[in-house]
């Protein structure tokens, strides 16, 4: 296993985890991705991402996988022992990879601000 992979257990699996972020969390909104967050007490930080209204499958799979790798690379910007959870709003498409991440970036500055 690569040393800097995303483990499952870095990840909300259970519709219970969801949901207790979404009801207890607090949440930034932005144009195109709410962010919710709720600390935790695990071992660390645990990603969450919640995609409604992007019908294309390959649409859906693309924008995952852009917020894992941005999660994955960039865990100094999330508070320690957090739980995450990206919900994405109906119809982002993004051009590029780039876009995500800014945007992403954006939510995360907004939420220390």
């Amino acid at each position: 296993m690569r040393a800097n992979a995303l483990l499952k257990t870095s990840l909300l699996v259970k519709s219970w985890q969801y949901r207790l972020v979404y009801d207890q969390g607090k949440r930034v909104r932005g144009k195109n991705f709410s962010l919710i967050c709720l600390p935790n007490h695990t071992a660390g930080n645990r990603l969450g991402i919640s995609i409604h209204g992007v019908r294309q499958a390959v649409q859906r799979n693309r924008l995952k996988r852009i917020i894992r790798e941005f999660f994955r690379h960039n865990q100094k910007f999330i508070e320690p022992f957090s739980d995450v959870v990206f919900a994405v709003r109906p119809g982002f498409i993004p051009d590029s990879p780039g876009e995500v991440a800014a945007a992403v970036a954006a939510l995360l500055a907004r939420r220390k601000a």
